[in-house]
């Protein structure tokens, strides 16, 4: 079973009816229990980087996903959910991530409209279980005014241009996270959840 972290932020219900339209089990949830015997978590989100942590924090979570982690659960971040990854996210006055990956989160460049909100290409692509059955420009939907710097480009699988490049999808080990919405992303955003579930349950 995946497990949706439930913490306040974040269309849940949409992401689990994605999963459940590609015949794979996900249940919302913000249960210590359900989470540490969960297969796969991911973390959901819209809003703003500190109002995830301090809420992750507040139901203790982001303890019960380290743990998860540590013992090599498959985690996904979606969105704000792979910004809280991170180190640091300077939205706001600032404040640490969850520190599951090296980098930070900061605002999109003056130039470009923002938020980033629309169909984008996916290009750049590396190879990633994420990835597989999706082609160099198949468009995907986003919806950010912040962006993730990784410290290693080697984490970056995917990007899509935005005036600058931004890493669209990462990967370290069994951490993954993609800044678009995959539950809003046509049948690439299902192919995208439906590898994720293989990863799960391989």
């Amino acid at each position: 079973m995946i497990a949706i972290i439930d913490y306040g932020m974040g269309n849940l219900r949409s992401v689990q009816k994605a999963f459940e339209k590609m015949g794979i089990q996900a249940v919302i949830t913000a249960e210590q229990a359900v989470i540490e015997s969960a297969q796969g978590l991911v973390i959901p989100g819209v809003g703003a980087f500190e109002d995830a942590m301090k809420n992750l924090r507040d139901k203790k979570l982001d303890q019960w996903i380290m743990e998860a982690v540590e013992k090599q659960t498959p985690l996904l971040g979606i969105c704000l959910g792979m910004q809280v990854l991170f180190q640091w996210g300077e939205e706001g006055e600032g404040c640490q991530g969850l520190g599951l990956l090296k980098g930070d989160v900061v605002k999109l460049p003056e130039g470009e409209k923002i938020p980033h909100m629309g169909w984008n290409a996916l290009e750049d692509l590396k190879k990633c279980q994420l990835l597989e059955g999706v082609g160099q420009g198949d468009y995907v939907y986003f919806v950010h005014s912040y962006y993730v710097r990784p410290e290693v480009d080697e984490v970056i699988k995917a990007r899509a241009g935005y005036g600058i490049n931004v890493p669209a999808i990462v990967q370290q080990d069994h951490i993954l996270g993609v800044q678009f919405h995959p539950e809003k992303s046509g049948d690439v955003g299902l192919q995208i959840l439906k590898k994720f579930g293989e990863m799960v349950y391989q």
